[in-house]
C-alpha cells in the first residue's frame, strides 16, 4: 500500500490512501476496473491502427505488427500482472474483472484481425481456439521474461516475433489445386 501512496504522490505509509478507499479491496477494484476499461479501448484503437494499413502492407508485416501491438500491451500490463498473481486470487469478481476486460477482450481481438483478413478467407480454422494459441504465446513470453529474468528459449524479441508470424502464416488456406488433364 506504501508503494501505491508514493506512485500516487500521497505519503507512502501515511494511510493517506485509506481517505479515498476504504480497503485493499477497493484500491484494487478501482484499479482493475481502470484498467479493463482502459484495454478495451487501447484494444479498439490498436485494431483501427492495424487494420488501417489494410492490405497496403504484406500480411507478413501486418502480423507483426499485431504481434508486437500484443507485447506491448503485456508489458504495458506488468504491475497489473505482479498484483494479479501475488493478490487478486483473494477475489475472484476481480479475477472476473480480470478475465472478462482484459484478456478476453486481447483474444476476441485476435479473432476478430484474423476474420478481417482477406487472405484468411476461406480459412477453416478454429479462430478462436488459434486465438488462445497465438495470444496466449504472446502473454507466456513476456510473462517468462519477467520471471525468469530471460526470454524461453533464449529467443530474443524479433526472433519470437518472426516465428509468431511464421506460424500464422501457417494458417493460410491452401490453394485450390487445378485439375489437369
Amino acid at each position: 500500500m506504501a508503494e501505491i501512496e508514493a506512485a500516487s504522490g500521497l505519503s507512502p505509509g501515511a494511510g493517506g490512501l485509506y481517505r479515498h478507499f476504504k480497503s485493499k479491496y477497493e484500491v484494487l477494484a478501482a484499479a482493475v476496473n481502470e484498467h479493463a476499461t482502459r484495454t478495451r479501448a487501447q484494444i479498439a484503437e490498436t485494431l483501427t491502427e492495424v487494420n488501417s494499413v489494410g492490405a497496403s502492407l504484406a500480411l507478413e508485416d501486418r502480423l507483426a505488427r499485431l504481434c508486437k501491438a500484443g507485447l506491448a500491451k503485456v508489458r504495458e500490463e506488468s504491475e497489473l500482472t505482479r498484483v494479479f498473481f501475488r493478490d487478486l486470487s483473494q477475489f475472484p469478481e476481480l479475477v472476473a474483472v480480470v478475465r472478462e476486460g482484459l484478456l478476453q477482450p486481447m483474444y476476441d481481438a485476435i479473432v476478430t484481425w484474423f476474420g478481417a483478413q482477406p487472405e484468411y478467407a476461406g480459412a477453416d480454422e478454429d479462430w478462436h481456439a488459434i486465438a488462445a494459441v497465438l495470444g496466449g504465446a504472446v502473454v507466456h513470453y513476456r510473462l517468462f521474461q519477467e520471471t525468469v529474468g530471460e526470454s524461453p528459449g533464449r529467443a530474443d524479441r524479433d526472433q519470437f516475433v518472426a516465428a509468431w508470424v511464421r506460424l500464422a502464416l501457417g494458417l493460410l488456406p491452401a490453394p485450390a489445386v487445378t485439375p489437369t488433364a
